[in-house]
C-alpha cells in the first residue's frame, strides 16, 4: 500500500501550516518577506561544508532518493551560557525533512536520551553529542545512526526563543494542573538565564504565555509521558508561534528580525535562506513524529543514566525512511547494523522487546504521523 495517503479532514485544515524545525527557523522563513541583506548577515555563520561531514556509505538508490530532500538540524542548546553555540547538551533535536518536489515538510524530534553512537564508538544518550564535539559532530551523530546526509543546521538557546515569543506578544497555551509547579521552575531557571522576569502562574488553565514562560513549558518533563511528552511541548509552541507570526504586522515582524538574528548560528547561505523562501506558500505540513518509534527504556550503570533504547536501530532506521522518504522496504547500511548490534548487547534490549511503539503507520487510516506528533505517554526519566 502507498504511504501516500488522502488526506484526512484534519490535515486538510492545516494544509498550509508552515513548519520548519523549532522556533527560529520557523521565523527566519515565515518573514523572510521583510529581510533584507544586511539583516541576514547578522546571523551568526560556520563555514561546515557538506563535503566536511561525514555520511554511511549508503546504496545509489538512497543517495539519488535523498537528493530530492531538504534535510535541516535544528539544535535548542541547553548551555547556560547564551549566544555561545560551541558547547552544552542539545536538549532539542529535530530533523526538517522537505521533499522539494512536493514542498511537504515533515518533522521529527529524535528524542534526546535516546541511547545511539555519540562519535569515536561511545554510546551515550544523543543530547551529549553536541557537547561533545560541537554542531559538526551532533549532526554526524543523525547521520551515522540514522543513515541521513545532513550537512545544513540551525542553533538556538533559551534567549532566541523566548525574545521572539516576547516580541510576538506571548503565545496561548493550556496549562495542565500537573505542569504548574514544573512550569513555575523552569520559568524561574529559564529568567535566570536570560536575565528576564520571572512571572508565575496560580493554577491550570489557559494562559497567554510570555517568552520565559513559553520556554520553560517547552523544557517540563517530569510528568507523565516525560520526555515524550515534552517534545509535543515543543511542537505545541511552534504551531502557537506560527500562529501569532501569521497575523502579526510588519513593524512587529521587524522588531522580531533585528533582535533573533544575532541569536542564531547556522551555516545555510543567505542564497539558501532565500531560496527556501521563494516557495513559502506552497509548504505544506505532512506529519510531525516523535523517534525512535519502537523503544524500551533501561537505566545504565555510570554517567549512562536512564536512556531510551530503540528496539531495535536497524527497525527504527528502516521505518525512518519510510516516513520520511517513502523509502519502504528500506534495508539500514552496514555501519547502522554495527551500532544496532552494539546497542543491543549493552542494553539486552533487541526488536523483540518493544514496550512503547509509536509507528506512524499505526494509524487507521494508514497516515504516517500525526499533527502535534505522536501519541505522547509512558516514561522515561531524564538526566
Amino acid at each position: 500500500m502507498s504511504t501516500k495517503k488522502k488526506m484526512t479532514k484534519k490535515q486538510r485544515r492545516k494544509k498550509k501550516i508552515i513548519i520548519f524545525a523549532i522556533e527560529i527557523i520557523l521565523l527566519l522563513v515565515l518573514l523572510v518577506g521583510v529581510f533584507v541583506w544586511s539583516k541576514l548577515n547578522k546571523i551568526e555563520k560556520t563555514d561546515l561544508k557538506k563535503e566536511d561531514v561525514k555520511v554511511n556509505e549508503l546504496d545509489e538508490t538512497t543517495k539519488e532518493l535523498l537528493q530530492g530532500y531538504t534535510n535541516i538540524a535544528v539544535f535548542g542548546l541547553d548551555n547556560r551560557s547564551n549566544g555561545s553555540f560551541e558547547s552544552g547538551n542539545s536538549d532539542v533535536i529535530m530533523i526538517a525533512s522537505i521533499d522539494n518536489d512536493s514542498k511537504e515538510v515533515k518533522l521529527v524530534s529524535i528524542y534526546r536520551d535516546s541511547y545511539l553512537n555519540i562519535g569515536d564508538n561511545t554510546y551515550r544518550k544523543v543530547n551529549a553529542a553536541f557537547a561533545k564535539g560541537g554542531v559538526k559532530n551532533a549532526i554526524e551523530t543523525l547521520n551515522t545512526n540514522l543513515d541521513l546526509d545532513i550537512s545544513q543546521y540551525v542553533v538556538v538557546d533559551f534567549n532566541a526563543v523566548s525574545d521572539a515569543i516576547d516580541l510576538l506578544g506571548g503565545v496561548e497555551i493550556q496549562i495542565e494542573q500537573e505542569e504548574v509547579e514544573l512550569l513555575n521552575s523552569y520559568t524561574q531557571t529559564t529568567a535566570e538565564v536570560t536575565g528576564k522576569k520571572a512571572n508565575y502562574i496560580s493554577g491550570p488553565g489557559l494562559y497567554t504565555l510570555d517568552g520565559t514562560q513559553a520556554t520553560g513549558y517547552a523544557r517540563i518533563r517530569y510528568t507523565a509521558g516525560d520526555d515524550y511528552r515534552r517534545t509535543e511541548r515543543q511542537r505545541t509552541v511552534v504551531e502557537q508561534m506560527v500562529k501569532k507570526a501569521k497575523s502579526a504586522d510588519l513593524s512587529t515582524l521587524n522588531s522580531i528580525i533585528d533582535k533573533v538574528c544575532d541569536e542564531v548560528e547556522t551555516n545555510m547561505a543567505n542564497t539558501t535562506i532565500l531560496g527556501l523562501a521563494s516557495s513559502i506558500m506552497d509548504y505544506e505540513m505532512a506529519g510531525t513524529h516523535g523517534w525512535p518509534f519502537e523503544l524500551n527504556t533501561e537505566q545504565l550503570g555510570g554517567k549512562k543514566g536512564d536512556v531510551v533504547v530503540p528496539t531495535d536501530l536497524v527497525t527504527n532506521v528502516s521505518e525512518l525512511h519510510r516516513y520520511l522518504f517513502n523509502e519502504t522496504n528500506y534495508v539500514p547500511s552496514n555501519t547502522v547494523q554495527k551500532y544496532s548490534k552494539e546497542i543491543s548487547y549493552e542494553t539486552g534490549y533487541t526488536a523483540n522487546d518493544t514496550v512503547r511503539r509509536d509507528n506512524p503507520f499505526d494509524t487507521e487510516d494508514g497516515i504516517e504521523g500525526t499533527e502535534s506528533g505522536s501519541t505522547d505517554s509512558g516514561n522515561t526519566t531524564a538526566e
